[in-house]
């Protein structure tokens, strides 16, 4: 692989190891970031990949298979040589002790004919029932120094991907199996939102700029609006979703990830740790939801049969692997509120859905009516209060609207918007969540990735939501067409409050 920076090329030389290397993720996205990574000269030339799984069979046929991957993106066929010379493959079973001695023996060899001094990144891009028993055998091969983020012969560290746990109780009792192997600093819980760049940016926007983090509370921020909206069904994902649904798949992780870097205190230190702790205070200070105030709050819906960029799409009960009963959630929309200094009173308006209108997640920051002593005859819509969006996907970036007195003789207000995006100004294309992740992986940078208070902190705002359903106290599942923005009731949840959604273009 292609050398980055000579001064710190031994400090990220690595065996990269993928258990699940034949998966749908490895192929979709760790092995084109990884390849992206090798392009861009960032992976060092000693470092290599392995893949581990039952249908590995020959270094050649994987690296053929790579191959088929890598060229779904941009392709250079130099970079792909110098590449493909540093892919092998270990064929193995997830339970068999023998599998991890085999991985042990080639780890081992990579390590005195490589050079890659017995620094160790395991990505287990495998389901989540297979996680426990992989890192079980991982310690008893020892292939994990347990309990040490840098032994004598390198480091070893373990990325994971979500869901973490499937509510509370599992959660707990997943980060209790893995700290009997692995201590805190070795498990880097992954989410791949976090890796984009309008999200990361969010720091630098507020805590770098003089003009808005004064704003950035209370006094002036009247509301939040967070929406991941997805215009895809669940595909092929109808056996998981199943037993899933849009509260554990993206409100407990994405959503309330984005919600902690809008709300987060300035951290002391840009450290991993010092920003973490300030997001598990945003968690902590999440107002509990009681049993009565689910059905008021939270609301769940399931998409049917409607029309998507013009074309008929069925609704979710007629999807693959999806009971015809169903009562699985792909929307969710809730209001919480957050009881610290900087957001007394202020809510925070979440909502994610699938077949939605478009594909788009962004956060709306809408800052707080002028008093109109100056503009009373003037309509709500020539005085729309500003509104800040940070635009995380599809196209990432910044926008800002606000009021300018239209040409004329009279008095009329246009509102206009102020636009940034990262295309249009830096021309590169930023780089992608998984190459970002990936690279503060091997880089020992945990900023990005989520602590295990952070997984329990999480799961405690979502399980009073999920105990609620499961009693029957928050009502039928409504429904909502495929195409459309979602259910009546959560329009009803902000506009009962005098407020509305801003839909994404």
């Amino acid at each position: 692989m292609k050398a980055m920076d000579k001064n710190r090329a031994a400090e990220h030389a690595c065996a990269i190891v993928i258990f699940g290397s034949s998966g749908d993720l490895a192929q979709r996205k760790l092995l084109p970031a990884l390849f992206s990574l090798e392009q861009e000269g960032r992976l060092d030339e000693k470092s290599v990949l392995v893949g581990f799984s039952r249908s590995e069979t020959t270094h050649e046929a994987f690296r053929q298979r790579m191959r088929a991957a890598a060229e779904a993106g941009t392709f250079d066929a130099a970079a792909w040589t110098r590449f493909a010379r540093d892919l092998y493959a270990v064929q193995g079973d997830y339970g068999d002790p023998a599998s991890y001695a085999r991985l042990k023996s080639e780890l081992d060899r990579l390590d005195r004919e490589q050079g890659t001094q017995g620094n160790r990144l395991f990505y287990l891009a495998v389901p989540p029932d297979a996680v426990p028993g992989i890192v079980r055998q991982l310690g008893a091969a020892g292939l994990v120094p347990c309990h040490s983020g840098r032994a004598a012969r390198g480091w070893t560290r373990v990325v994971f991907e979500k869901p973490f746990g499937h509510d509370l109780a599992s959660a707990l009792a997943l980060n209790k199996e893995i700290s009997h192997i692995l201590s805190e600093d070795q498990v880097y819980r992954i989410d791949h939102y976090l890796g984009k760049e309008t999200v990361q940016n969010i720091l630098v926007f507020r805590f770098a700029n003089g003009i808005f983090e004064p704003l950035w509370n209370y006094k002036y921020v009247d509301h939040v609006q967070i929406t991941v909206a997805e215009s895809l069904g669940i595909g092929t994902r109808g056996r998981f979703y199943e037993g899933a649904g849009a509260l554990r798949d993206i409100v407990q992780n994405h959503l309330l990830q984005l919600l902690t870097l809008v709300a987060m205190e300035p951290p002391v230190a840009t450290d991993a740790d010092a920003i973490r702790d300030e997001k598990v205070k945003v968690f902590r200070a999440v107002r509990p939801l009681e049993p009565g105030d689910v059905a008021r709050f939270v609301v769940r819906s399931q998409y049917a049969a409607g029309t998507v960029d013009g074309k008929p799409a069925p609704g979710y009960r007629a999807e693959s692997h999806v009971a015809p009963d169903s009562g699985t959630e792909t929307y969710v929309a809730l209001k919480l509120l957050i009881d610290n200094w900087r957001w007394s009173g202020v809510p925070f308006y979440l909502r994610t859905g699938k077949r939605l209108a478009a594909h788009s997640t962004e956060i709306v920051i809408r800052f707080s009516r002028i008093p109109h002593l100056l503009f009373r005859n003037l309509t709500e819509e020539q005085t729309r209060p500003n509104e800040l969006v940070l635009h995380i996907q599809p196209d990432e970036g910044i926008s800002l609207s606000f009021g300018t007195k239209a040409p004329g003789s009279e008095l009329r207000i246009t509102p206009v918007t102020m636009d940034f995006t990262y295309a249009c100004t830096f021309g590169a294309r930023p780089m992608r969540a998984y190459e970002r992740l990936l690279l503060d992986a091997i880089r020992g940078d945990a900023s990005l990735f989520i602590r295990e208070d952070g997984v329990r902190a999480t799961w405690a705002i979502v399980q009073p939501i999920l105990d609620a359903w499961a009693a029957g106290g928050a009502g039928p599942v409504s429904s909502y067409p495929a195409g459309d923005w979602g259910p009546d009731e959560a329009d009803a949840l902000v506009e009962r409050d005098g407020r509305r959604w801003r839909n994404p273009a």
